[in-house]
């Protein structure tokens, strides 16, 4: 994949037919909090209400096509020194290098964008070794293992933990 067809920019209502294609399948919907979506009206009211008010989620695309999304969420107040990082993309594109090429990106510019994050963290389930491999690939550190850490979907899981330093960045 060239890596210039790869670029982040924010949601548009038009995304909703190319949302609906990765956000509609289960295989990529299991290691997410949202529901998997069902028809184009509930794409547009996900962009409308959870994309575009969001204040750093950003589709990943191919030729300016909706693939997937990166989302970074700012803590507040004391804990606005660090935000959680999020991603997905369509299963036809597992496995090439995309989603490593757009968290790059994403932490790059999350960190021009916001001054006061100094940590990205993610939280990956144990059993999702690709994305771990995603975040070593991007540069993240993996700090340690959180024992039955959240639910996700009415199971508890273990998670992995993995930072970005500003400083590790530069």
């Amino acid at each position: 994949m060239d890596p210039q067809r790869i670029t982040l920019r924010p949601f548009k209502l038009s995304d909703a037919d190319d949302m609906l294609e990765w956000a509609g399948d289960d295989r990529v919907m299991r290691s997410l909090r949202w529901k998997t979506l069902t028809s184009k009206d509930e794409a547009v009211a996900f962009i409308e209400q959870a994309c575009i008010p969001h204040p750093w989620r950003r589709s990943i695309c191919i030729d300016d096509r909706s693939i997937g999304f990166v989302s970074v969420f700012p803590g507040s107040g004391d804990d606005r020194c660090r935000a959680d990082l999020g991603y997905a993309i369509g299963v036809e594109y597992w496995g090439q290098g995309i989603t490593t090429r757009a968290v790059k990106m994403a932490t790059a510019q999350v960190f021009k964008d916001i001054p006061d994050i100094v940590r990205l963290q993610a939280f990956v389930s144990v059993e999702n070794m690709a994305s771990q491999r995603v975040l070593e690939r991007a540069g993240f550190v993996k700090e340690g293992l959180l024992r039955k850490y959240s639910y996700l979907k009415g199971n508890i899981q273990d998670l992995v933990v993995f930072s970005m330093l500003s400083t590790d960045h530069s």
